[in-house]
């Protein structure tokens, strides 16, 4: 990949992260965490993963 390419990817992450923790937040202000437990953790875990990867591709950017 090129340091565009990466770039791009670690952006749209970004994104991601950013509207997950949005709709975490509305969750928890609407007490959807509690109606929907499973559903709130499949959140955390697409956030968890979203910032994991986001971390790989910077990595790998910063060593090209």
């Amino acid at each position: 990949m090129t340091a565009t390419e990466y770039q791009h990817v670690i952006e749209e992450l970004e994104r991601l992260v950013c509207e997950t923790r949005h709709t975490l937040a509305r969750f928890e202000a609407t007490g959807m965490h509690e109606k929907m437990p499973d559903d709130y953790t499949r959140l955390h875990e697409i956030y968890a993963k979203a910032i994991s990867d986001q971390r790989i591709y910077t990595l790998a950017m910063l060593n090209l």
